[in-house]
């Protein structure tokens, strides 16, 4: 046995839980499992997209460039000019 291996200690620290606290750390592993799942599938969605941009011309690829700068821009000017200085 691999006293090293990262389910190796797990299982022991595991073994030493109270058994009264068996139910809360069960909870707490298997809500961490399910957000890792949940982590996962979010990359595979977002990574779908990765490289649809590959077939714009360089031309067309500039011009959505310049607009997504110039929406940006013009977003946070509303925003700056509402916030209040602390000063």
């Amino acid at each position: 046995m691999d006293y090293f291996n990262p389910r190796t200690k797990v299982i022991t620290e595991i073994n030493l839980v109270p058994q009264d606290k068996l139910e809360e750390l069960y909870n707490l592993i298997h809500d961490f499992r399910l957000g890792v799942e949940v982590s996962k599938a979010s990359l595979n969605q977002t990574m779908q997209f990765a490289g649809c941009w590959n077939d714009m011309s360089d031309e067309i690829f500039a011009n959505f460039n310049q607009e997504i700068r110039t929406r940006r821009q013009q977003a946070f000017l509303g925003r700056r000019s509402d916030e209040v200085s602390l000063d």
